[in-house]
């Protein structure tokens, strides 16, 4: 794992750990003002709790189980009459509770001594960002999709994929469906893919966008590198959204066609959403891929047909004629 990955994942939890505690703080500080007798009760568990540490550590192994229970159930006694305070003042009876925004680990980013989930996601966002960072996100939104390119029937086709797209943008959640995108090259499968990656990373989730054939060439060297690493598998099978585009451009090989298909199965069997496109008709990803890989496309997969001439060249033209 990169370790400067790793350094500024920890971080971003050590903020979250110190943010919570110091809300926690004004809440109390809040609470002193506003219900003195929760200040007074809180300074009796205080001081209880010091007198538990010192009978203990005075025990000499003398028996004081019989003790050490009174101590305690008068501070969960204690503790239940601070949030009925509480409540009675129109406050939820855990207003005074450190929130931590995981409560597995505290944020602390561990647990038992291994990495928590919490900073596991982080790691894989910062890592999903890393490696968006020449994908150009920016330069497509949905804004700037123009239907105007499209003509009678393809119109109506191209209408309906647009509003789908842009509700799974705005609706999605990391149990979302897959989409195949298809279609021929020029047709705005790329155009809406980047648009759909630009509005769901605005949601804060983590996603993963580029070309299938960069993709697996990574996981490649990966794989067959000395230290037989699998980093980018990892993240591939993790990220909330995968997006590959241009699947069918990548080399044949055993490896690829096998690993494609460990994509696509892993992430369909983990619930997790992938856009894939691709300039391959029905007929052309049967011809390219086994059985399984297509059974799972066209089954599991909402499909898209793109429809239309092709509007890379149509803006080309428009440009020569309004020179």
């Amino acid at each position: 794992m990169d370790n400067e990955l790793l350094e500024k994942a920890q971080a971003i939890i050590s903020d979250r750990r110190h943010k919570a505690l110091s809300e926690n703080e004004m809440r109390i500080n809040e609470i002193n003002q506003r219900i003195p007798q929760i200040k007074e009760i809180n300074d009796t568990l205080f001081n209880t709790g010091r007198d538990l540490i010192r009978l203990i550590s005075e025990a000499k192994g003398s028996d004081v189980s019989a003790k050490v229970e009174e101590i305690k159930r008068n501070n969960l006694g204690a503790q239940a009459m601070a949030r009925q305070l509480l409540t009675a003042n129109g406050y939820p009876e855990d207003y005074l509770d450190i929130h931590y925004t995981c409560k597995k680990c505290n944020d602390t980013g561990y647990c038992r001594y291994s990495f928590c989930d919490c900073l596991r996601k982080v790691i894989g966002k910062l890592s999903a960002d890393e490696l968006n960072r020449e994908a150009q996100l920016e330069l497509s939104s949905f804004d700037t999709f123009k239907l105007s390119y499209y003509h009678g029937d393809d119109y109506y086709t191209m209408e309906r994929i647009y509003n789908y797209t842009r509700r799974y943008a705005e609706q999605f959640t990391p149990n979302s469906e897959s989409i195949l995108m298809f279609g021929k090259t020029g047709l705005g499968k790329t155009h809406l893919s980047l648009a759909i990656a630009n509005a769901v990373l605005q949601k804060g989730y983590s996603v993963i966008y580029d070309s299938v054939i960069n993709l697996l060439r990574i996981v490649e060297n990966e794989h067959f590198s000395r230290d037989h690493s699998s980093e980018m598998i990892d993240m591939l099978m993790n990220t909330e959204l995968l997006i590959m585009d241009d699947l069918g451009t990548e080399y044949v090989s055993t490896f690829y066609s096998s690993t494609v298909y460990n994509i696509i199965n892993t992430r369909l069997n983990r619930r997790k959403p992938t856009i894939i496109s691709t300039n391959l008709d029905f007929k052309g990803i049967s011809g390219r891929y086994d059985e399984r890989v297509v059974s799972r496309l066209t089954s599991t997969y909402t499909c898209l047909e793109f429809v239309g001439d092709d509007v890379r060249l149509q803006m080309k033209l428009n440009n020569s004629a309004n020179k």
